[in-house]
């Protein structure tokens, strides 16, 4: 397990969304737990931030992010949100999804290497941002 660790690039989040990120996994169903406890680990290791301070080039909650799985090659566009928004936004990807999890906090041509329920891993590359609510001055979102 140590050496995907050692893989995984620095990540920036915002000090809003690491407040938020804490409460929904205090509060998330046991059925979640493998998902919580994967993104738990990404938090612990990350830098926060003031939402002002955020680099444009950071996939942060509610941005509309590019990727690319390295394994397919395929390209995909999601936007990253809580479950509960899930519903209401079309192309929406769940931050407590494996594919949302590590896309979380990744700048603009960084890749990840991310363990999935099942064992096997997958890699993906962030492309591009779309959108980023801190880079549109909409800092509470």
């Amino acid at each position: 397990m140590s050496t995907v660790h050692s893989q995984r690039p620095s990540i920036t989040v915002s000090t809003l969304d690491l407040e938020r990120l804490e409460a929904l996994m205090a509060q998330a169903p046991r059925a979640a737990l493998p998902y919580v406890e994967a993104l738990e680990t990404e938090l612990a290791r990350a830098i926060a931030v003031d939402p002002e301070q955020m680099p444009a080039d950071v996939a942060t909650m509610n941005s509309v992010l590019r990727y690319r799985d390295l394994a397919t090659q395929q390209e995909h566009r999601v936007t990253l949100v809580y479950p509960q928004h899930l519903a209401s936004t079309e192309g929406a990807i769940s931050v407590l999804a494996p594919v949302g999890s590590a896309l979380l906090g990744l700048r603009v041509g960084q890749s990840i290497h991310w363990q999935v329920p099942g064992g096997h891993l997958i890699e993906l590359e962030l492309l591009g941002i779309d959108y980023q609510p801190e880079a549109a001055g909409e800092y509470h979102r």
